[in-house]
């Protein structure tokens, strides 16, 4: 799976952006604040129609313009697809591919997959429970275009239940809409938690033996998906989990009145670590904290490629900074084949990767 090329038009400092690449490695240099990382962000929005920064899209547009242009052209499949992204302030974005517009986004999956690493992930393990959610969203957005559907839909029955459930004492019939929101949240919902269980499963499988590489098998990595406590078995199929998440939402609908906002759902799932038996949240240093995010991510490469036989786009953005040299020596010693994009702020040899090119951007320029 290979970017071959990126253009960008008034996309956050970029006024106009083109240029192609190599198909191994891409070293992207320059001071801080001048755009790097802003190309990434494209690379994966044309992957997924998601950015890892911004929540709404007219964050991505540059100030004082109407709208924003992305195009990419991929290798993938075997085919050649033009990818196409327009995002406009007040208006919907409009996605294509090789000229057909798409419907939703989920019709992206599998046209251009992406790993990204970048220095908020360090503290994935840390972080409350909405960064390991929104790790496995974007993660299973890019394999499954149903779940990409779901979670949309999911998002948007949550918003209405929480506006109905914050307003209802001061306008009472929106309870007449109540049980109707509840009920297409809990079908949504199931659908969602069935795919996230079942890629917490392939993490089972994959991330524990690259920690211990990684630890030099000192250390033992478990991880545990958490879910709405009725759910018995999140790998059933969804009719199943809708049923228990049914009787969730009624044990919680008084609850859920008195509080005025929405306490039951996969909008609470977390993704539990644990090393040695113990939180790694709780218990765990920076160090092994940091060794155990980095193995989730490099575990999500690894289902990615079994998944498809490509390897994904890899995305490392100025974390090997961050990191000792042992983890930055273990990173790049773990990074066998596909495309590779690395920003860092001066132009440097990097040991253990193959050579590609090297692109100097400078005030959202290339140079």
């Amino acid at each position: 799976m290979i970017l071959n090329a990126l253009e960008l038009d008034f996309f956050r400092n970029y006024v106009h952006f083109q240029s192609g690449f190599d198909p191994r490695v891409n070293l992207i240099y320059g001071e801080n604040a001048q755009g790097k990382t802003n190309l990434l962000e494209a690379i994966t929005y044309l992957s997924s129609a998601k950015s890892h920064r911004a929540r709404y899209d007219r964050e991505m547009i540059m100030l004082d313009i109407d709208g924003a242009f992305l195009k990419g052209s991929v290798d993938s499949r075997g085919r050649t697809f033009t990818l196409e992204a327009k995002l406009h302030r007040g208006k919907s974005r409009q996605l294509y591919s090789n000229g057909v517009r798409l419907k939703t986004a989920g019709e992206l999956a599998g046209i251009l997959t992406t790993v990204l690493f970048c220095p908020e992930d360090l503290y994935l393990i840390r972080e409350g429970a909405a960064a390991r959610r929104k790790f496995l969203d974007l993660a299973i957005c890019q394999l499954r275009p149903r779940y990409a559907q779901a979670l949309g839909e999911y998002n948007r029955l949550y918003e209405h239940k929480t506006r109905i459930l914050r307003d209802w004492p001061e306008n009472p019939s929106l309870l007449q809409t109540l049980d109707d929101f509840s009920l297409r949240m809990a079908q949504t919902g199931a659908l969602v938690v069935h795919y996230r269980a079942h890629f917490v499963k392939r993490l089972q499988e994959t991330a524990p033996p690259i920690h211990r590489d990684f630890s030099g098998g000192r250390e033992k990595l478990s991880l545990r998906y958490e879910t709405v406590s009725t759910v018995t078995d999140p790998l059933a199929p969804p009719r199943t989990i809708l049923e228990e998440i049914l009787a969730h939402q009624e044990r919680h609908r008084q609850a859920e009145l008195d509080a005025r906002q929405c306490l039951t759902g996969p909008h609470k799932d977390d993704l539990a670590v644990e090393l040695d038996g113990r939180s790694a949240k709780m218990y765990g240093s920076q160090g092994q904290t940091r060794t155990a995010a980095l193995s989730l991510k490099l575990a999500q490469r690894e289902i990615f490629f079994q998944e498809t036989e490509e390897y994904p786009v890899l995305l490392l953005d100025d974390v090997l900074s961050e990191l000792d040299a042992k983890r930055q020596s273990f990173v790049l010693n773990h990074i066998q084949g596909g495309q590779i994009f690395i920003t860092c702020c001066e132009e440097e040899k990097l040991e253990g990767l193959e050579q590609g090119r090297s692109f100097h951007i400078q005030g959202g320029k290339l140079i």
